[in-house]
């Protein structure tokens, strides 16, 4: 065995809760600015297409890579706020993008999009007073719906051919989007109150 062989791997370096330049922050904000720049492209090239359907799957998964560099460096608050953000970025960039070009309702984008914001404000109000509300597993699901929608959308053989295949699978999203609000909601609100009455 050689002597790099025999070296101990390097240490993982962990970062504190408040830190913001970690490597999952970093992707983090990558994804923020692909947000805007994935619904230009989806307006110049068309609905359907491999390019994008390719460029999708990548940001999609790249979510899972953010979860485990964050597990891996350290979870921090910045952190905690980026991630879902970027989520919640792309798809409504890319549902935007393809209610422009009429492929979706604006109904379901409305719906999606108003949520997203109402529950990203709340969030921060609860994190203000030192409440953090742990995302239920549904919430995953739904998130993986509205990828899932906007995945069809994009890949050549379903998008653009079988646009009720979209726009159903759409309004599941919205179904569990608001299901998953409104859970998030009452969990929010019981943390509120137990630590009001720890507080008092």
């Amino acid at each position: 065995m050689s002597a790099a062989e025999r070296a101990p791997a390097p240490p993982t370096k962990r970062f504190g809760p408040s830190a913001v330049a970690t490597p999952a922050n970093a992707l983090s904000f990558v994804r923020v600015v692909a947000a805007p720049l994935l619904g230009i492209l989806v307006a110049e090239t068309g609905p359907d297409s491999w390019l994008l359907w390719v460029l999708w799957t990548l940001l999609a998964f790249s979510d899972r890579l953010d979860g485990e560099l964050a597990r891996r460096h350290g979870v921090t608050r910045s952190g905690a706020f980026l991630d879902p953000l970027a989520d919640k970025l792309l798809v409504i960039a890319a549902l935007a993008a393809l209610a422009g070009l009429g492929e979706v309702s604006w109904w379901p984008v409305a719906v999606i999009a108003a949520r997203e914001v109402a529950m990203q404000a709340f969030r921060t109000y609860a994190a203000r007073r030192g409440i953090s509300i742990p995302a239920r597993p549904l919430a995953k699901v739904k998130t993986l719906v509205q990828d899932f929608a906007v995945g069809l959308a994009f890949f050549p053989p379903i998008g653009g051919h079988y646009r009720d295949v979209v726009r159903v699978v759409l309004w599941v999203a919205v179904a569990l989007t608001l299901y998953t609000g409104a859970e998030y909601l009452a969990d929010g609100r019981r943390l509120l109150r137990s630590g009001d009455g720890q507080a008092g």
